[in-house]
């Protein structure tokens, strides 16, 4: 077993390395943008291994034409559609969009569907725990959003964009307009 597990780490190191600058131009976008598609992708669940679409050069495709629908060209109901035709919603990454573009359309329970689904694939998601927590203000669920950025805080810290992009958020009065 130990001689596997020298073999295995230094390969997965090297992949990692292969696929960064593929996965780092799919952030390009900024600071207020999601990951790129998942490094949740290679995590466990209920003791069997999903498959990673990170390598697969398709899937990076198609969600990055989603991101841009979303990101660039605000096309929220495009990119849900692209989105979905990954049939990868189960993944963080994917589901937090999902949901980013429900709750941009205004379908609150949908988009609160698709976090929820996001966390499940990912606890520590923390794009999806900032996106949420404006869902929970724009829902005028204050406690909850601060129970959101505690989370962040305790994630990513509070140098995080994550972080701060939702704590200026909390910052407003209650019924001000959200500009995010």
């Amino acid at each position: 077993m130990r001689k596997l597990s020298m073999l295995v780490v230094p390969g997965l190191v090297a992949m990692s390395l292969a696929a960064a600058p593929v996965l780092s131009s799919a952030h390009a976008a900024g600071g207020d943008s999601p990951s790129p598609p998942p490094s949740s992708d290679s995590s466990t669940k209920k003791g069997k291994k999903k498959s990673s679409s990170v390598n697969d050069p398709k899937f990076l495709a198609a969600y990055r034409t989603a991101y841009t629908a979303i990101y660039d060209n605000h096309d929220y109901t495009g990119a849900i559609g692209q989105l979905k035709s990954l049939k990868r919603d189960d993944v963080a990454d994917v589901a937090n969009l999902i949901g980013y573009s429900y709750r941009k359309l205004g379908d609150y329970q949908s988009s609160k569907l698709y976090y929820e689904l996001a966390l499940k694939d990912d606890p520590n998601h923390v794009r999806t725990w900032q996106y949420y927590g404006l869902w929970q203000l724009e829902q005028g669920n204050r406690e909850q959003a601060q129970y959101h950025l505690n989370k962040i805080a305790s994630l990513a810290g509070t140098d995080s964009s994550e972080y701060r992009s939702l704590a200026a958020a909390l910052d407003k009065p209650t019924g001000a307009t959200l500009v995010y």
